[in-house]
């Protein structure tokens, strides 16, 4: 095996608590300061490796952000913010210039000669609570060789602005904990955006690169929402590719599209249920609003819904992602 993205056992940890950030808020305390560090792979920076300016700095705080502003360049690295690094923003200046890649993919053989598998494989890895990150591009490169992730993000309280994610099966994985995307752009060809966080894809365009699936959410039964895409637009590389709004990954799976432009890459039956017939009571799919040639409500399952618009306008940010903490990821 050759590649030039090192591999790294990531363990996933037990969510910690919003007990700092709560303070804040009560205290009604805005951020005092920023620790800024610069990284430009040309060299004209403190750093060259985005990795390598994540590990300068312990964490953050609700006072003093850690401002991590990277160069247009292409950033071929595994990255990964671990646990302990709260409060960490990573910024860009455009999304087209700013990459942040590598190209593991499953089937990739490790040193035992045995493939790595799905989890191994994401390019960047978000670990901690509270991250947000602008004007990037997260991608896998690996092309159509199977499952490559982009990036997985376990942290809570974690806001995309203006970001790209690129790749083909599974390219953004929401493993848990409750996540804002805001005019970032997804594309992928196969469950490329799936998991089992709370996620609200607002503005953002969906881009279905072959036939295939956009979600695979396995949202918790005991959770209220899995993924809400509002005001979103859903196009295909060509008028030829035909995609599934969602399959249920687990069968308590949850996702909502809420006044989505749906182009023809959406097929009528909009939603798949993987061959399980136990999805029909228990999976929580659900339209108001499509728009379009691929907004056909007459003809989706039975077992999906549309939505009244009251029951639609209650389903703002706040309601999905404030939880017990009132998180508002709005400015």
């Amino acid at each position: 095996m050759k590649t030039t993205c090192p591999l790294r056992n990531r363990a996933a940890k037990k969510v910690a608590s919003a007990a700092l950030l709560a303070a804040a808020i009560l205290l009604g305390e805005q951020v005092r300061a920023q620790t800024r560090l610069e990284v430009a792979a040309d060299g004209s920076a403190k750093f060259k490796s985005v990795q390598e300016a994540i590990m300068s700095v312990p964490a953050g705080s609700p006072t003093n952000l850690v401002v991590i502003h990277i160069k247009p360049g292409v950033y071929k690295e595994l990255i990964y913010i671990q646990r302990e690094k709260r409060f960490f923003n990573l910024l860009g200046d455009d999304p087209e210039k700013t990459v942040l890649t590598c190209d593991l993919y499953a089937n990739l053989t490790n040193h035992d000669g045995k493939p790595i598998g799905t989890f191994r494989t994401p390019s960047t890895t978000i670990d901690a609570d509270d991250f947000t990150a602008e004007n990037l591009t997260f991608e896998n490169s690996a092309g159509p060789k199977g499952q490559a992730l982009a990036i997985r993000v376990d942290g809570d309280r974690a806001a995309f602005r203006k970001c790209r994610f690129l790749g083909w099966q599974d390219t953004v994985f929401l493993n848990r904990g409750r996540q804002y995307f805001e005019n970032c752009h997804i594309a992928g060809h196969v469950d490329f955006i799936f998991g089992a966080a709370t996620a609200f894809f607002e503005k953002c365009r969906i881009q279905c690169l072959g036939d295939g699936y956009i979600t695979a959410a396995s949202t918790p039964f005991d959770q209220p929402f899995g993924f809400v895409f509002a005001n979103c637009k859903i196009t295909g590389d060509s008028p030829e590719t035909k995609s599934f709004l969602g399959r249920p990954w687990r069968v308590f799976a949850s996702t909502i599209f809420l006044n989505t432009e749906m182009s023809e890459v959406v097929r009528p039956q909009g939603w798949n249920d993987w061959n399980k017939p136990e999805a029909h009571a228990a999976a929580r799919y659900a339209e108001f609003g499509s728009t379009g040639p691929g907004a056909k409500p007459e003809a989706r399952p039975a077992w999906t819904k549309q939505l009244s618009q009251a029951q639609a306008e209650a389903m703002t940010v706040q309601k999905v992602l404030g939880d017990t903490d009132g998180w508002n990821p709005r400015p």
